[in-house]
């Protein structure tokens, strides 16, 4: 389906097509219709398959054709990140280039004066605003902003806010909102919390579930089976192999992409780093030099896993197995988009095995295994064999030692800090 079919704003088409949209996903076609049909909506679909767009769009064309007030706020939009924020925020200028609509992004992360700044946007009124929870939060609380006009509220990539913990500050934030309003909820997953949250702030919503998410057909995927302490190494070969061009690196914690930043980068490699220690001014320059070719390789947590739009990105590495398939399919999505082919490469320790079983199983494929010995690392490869040849061994032993474990309080399982992100 054409825009031209759904729209007929010709200052909305002209702008769709100076942006080169001539075709509707499907997420877009399935969902913009019900939009404009002024109905509530719960969606399901992963990023990168056009969901801003899908709301976005209807959103603009319906304050702009509408009798909506002017000093106040019209529409509000939540995102888990900053980064996600602004790049919702970019689409919407392009989107409403030759419209008379106003956006307003707020999030965290700045200094007093942006702060500043932002309260006083807020005080005008703006049409549209795209927030990060804890922040417009803040803003309510100071009573910055009176959101008793909204007509339309998004929440865009749910599941990943109830993942950070914004459940209390989203529920608080609908407090304020008029209950006759329109509501969509976008998510790339749709678990019980996401299906409760929907029951309490949607209002006889319909539903869109695109197919269960998966890495696109365009990214050649390989996973090298090593031990953790050889996994530097051959990431210092890939690189050697061929000289990195927009190539990101996903480590599971800020400590490790630090350390695996400060490595590389001796090695006379242009590198960059993407982790939540980072002040707000300095990730937006980091993320500039990564798009304009001054950094080769970024370094990073899953802070910009989702939510960051960078066309020709040629290679992602997954230095650590991510913990689910869904994290494995933002990481690898950020290459191959805009219809371009991208590389996919995942080292896997001894320990990180079960769980890239897991993520095959929920995926439904395998994914190709890779011969170290190719990187002239034969001694790896019989260190592999040889540390599995001890793993039967193990068994026995934990095995002999279960009855000693049944009083002891530990669960054996491990514990992950979500913190580190």
């Amino acid at each position: 389906m054409r825009f031209d079919e759904l729209f007929e704003s010709d200052d909305l088409l002209d702008a769709l097509w100076d942006m080169h949209f001539d075709e509707c996903t499907p997420i877009q076609e399935k969902a913009i219709p019900i939009i404009l049909q002024g109905r509530d909506l719960l969606a399901c679909a992963q990023t990168g398959t056009g969901k801003t767009a899908a709301f976005l769009l209807p959103i603009i064309d319906m304050i702009c054709s509408g009798d909506y007030p002017q000093d106040r706020v019209n529409c509000v939009i939540m995102s888990p990140t900053r980064e996600l924020a602004q790049q919702i925020d970019r689409q919407m200028q392009g989107f409403s280039y030759f419209m008379p609509i106003s956006s307003l992004p707020i999030y965290g992360g700045t200094d007093g004066h942006t702060y500043e700044q932002q309260r006083r946007g807020l005080k005008m009124g703006a049409d549209v605003v795209i927030a990060t929870p804890g922040r417009l939060k803040a803003h309510l609380q100071m009573g910055s902003v009176s959101l008793d006009k909204v007509s339309f509220l998004i929440l865009d990539e749910a599941d990943r806010m109830l993942d950070m913990g914004f459940y209390d500050d989203i529920m608080s934030i609908v407090s304020h909102l008029p209950k006759e309003r329109q509501t969509l909820l976008f998510s790339a997953t749709m678990p019980r919390k996401i299906q409760q949250l929907a029951q309490s702030i949607l209002n006889c919503p319909a539903e869109i579930k695109l197919a269960v998410s998966k890495p696109a057909d365009k990214i050649a995927q390989i996973a090298y089976f090593c031990t953790e302490m050889q996994k530097e190494q051959i990431l210092y070969n890939i690189f050697k192999e061929s000289e990195p061009h927009r190539v990101i690196v996903f480590a599971g914690s800020k400590i490790k992409v630090k350390e695996l930043s400060r490595k590389i980068k001796l090695k006379n490699v242009t590198v960059g780093e993407m982790h939540s220690d980072l002040e707000q001014s300095k990730r937006e320059q980091v993320m500039l030099d990564f798009k304009s070719g001054r950094i080769n390789i970024l370094f990073a947590t899953d802070i910009v896993a989702r939510g960051i739009d960078v066309d020709d990105i040629e290679m992602v590495i997954n230095h650590d197995v991510p913990h689910e398939a869904e994290d494995y399919v933002h990481r690898v999505g950020r290459t191959a988009r805009a219809n371009r082919a991208g590389k996919a490469i995942t080292l896997v320790s001894e320990k990180e095995q079960r769980r890239m079983k897991g993520i095959e199983r929920s995926l439904g494929n395998k994914i190709e295994r890779g011969d170290i010995s190719r990187f002239g690392m034969e001694q790896l490869a019989e260190e592999i064999k040889s540390t599995k040849g001890h793993t039967g061994h193990n068994k026995s032993r934990r095995g002999k030692s279960s009855n000693r474990r049944k009083h002891t309080h530990g669960t054996g399982k491990t514990s992950h800090n979500t913190s580190t992100h």
